[in-house]
């Protein structure tokens, strides 16, 4: 079965770059509030959404570091399988997979970067978010967190 989301995930992946903003890495843009509710403990992020499609497809590419408790939030407008890759992006990522309740699907921490191998979500997810590498080992994060933002857009 897992074979078969696999494949699906891959059949529907947008060449998604995993992860960059803006091209030279300077520019950043507006940040939104994100807490990772871990057990008892709150993490409270300050992330970039990629909305549009072309915000998707550029993601965190290029970046050569992320602010402290940064990161990129990729949300979609409904649930789909999540696939993305890590072309042209020069720092580890976690991805961390968010279903339409705030559940955790799967974590990919510290992707390799630069590889073309696909990182796809185990189900249907409504959101992305990717962390600096490390994160979510740091911070003793799995499946069992829930993610919550507050995106007025």
């Amino acid at each position: 079965m897992r074979a078969v989301l696999a494949a699906l995930a891959l059949s529907f992946a947008l060449p998604m770059a995993a992860c960059s903003s803006h091209g030279n890495g300077a520019e950043q843009t507006a940040t939104i509030p994100l807490t990772i509710a871990a057990g008892e403990k709150l993490h409270k992020f300050n992330v970039e959404v990629a909305r549009t499609a072309e915000e998707q497809q550029q993601g965190l590419m290029f970046r050569t570091s992320l602010p402290a408790g940064g990161g990129m939030l990729f949300p979609f407008e409904k649930p789909r399988i999540a696939s993305f890759w890590m072309k042209n992006t020069l720092i580890p990522l976690d991805m961390i997979f968010v279903r339409a309740d705030g559940s955790i699907d799967r974590i990919a921490e510290n992707t390799i970067p630069e590889s073309l191998e696909p990182v796809a979500s185990g189900g249907e997810v409504a959101a992305v978010l990717e962390l600096a590498g490390g994160t979510a080992a740091e911070l003793g994060l799995d499946e069992n967190a829930r993610v919550t933002w507050d995106d007025k857009k």
